[in-house]
């Protein structure tokens, strides 16, 4: 059985009010976000594709990333914490995944790594309280 990468939280909401209200529970376990993604009109301005309302969010919690790179620099390629948001593509609200930061530092040696551990599992806490304020 694979685990999976992320958790998935199920909002009724439209797709801009579900990023505001993400946003805002994450801000409330001290995450901000540093960059967003609009994958919806990358695709439509750069291939003339049309596809669902999507983005990407980069999630950072300033305290968990710095004990992260003062640690270990490489640690920076894990960062931030993705998160997404997508319109339901059957119509019935919006998706949001959050990347489970445990499982993003199981690559190579990042896995055998306790600091890192510890910082993934405070990291995993924090982003699980936010999305379960969500209903998630």
């Amino acid at each position: 059985m694979s685990q999976s990468v992320s958790f998935q939280i199920h909002l009724p909401d439209t797709f801009d009010r579900a990023i505001e209200r993400l946003t805002a529970a994450l801000k409330s376990e001290g995450f901000g976000i540093l960059t967003r993604i609009d994958v919806h009109t990358t695709l439509k301005e750069k291939l003339g594709a049309d596809f669902r309302e999507y983005a990407i969010l980069g999630a950072c919690n300033p305290s968990l990333a710095h004990r992260a790179l003062e640690h270990n620099a490489e640690a920076g390629l894990m960062l931030p914490c993705n998160v997404t948001v997508e319109a339901d593509p059957g119509g019935k609200g919006s998706v949001a995944r959050i990347a489970d930061p445990r499982m993003m530092l199981s690559v190579g040696s990042f896995a055998e790594d306790p600091v890192l551990a510890g910082v993934a599992d405070e990291a995993r806490a924090r982003l699980e309280r936010a999305a379960t304020s969500l209903g998630g």
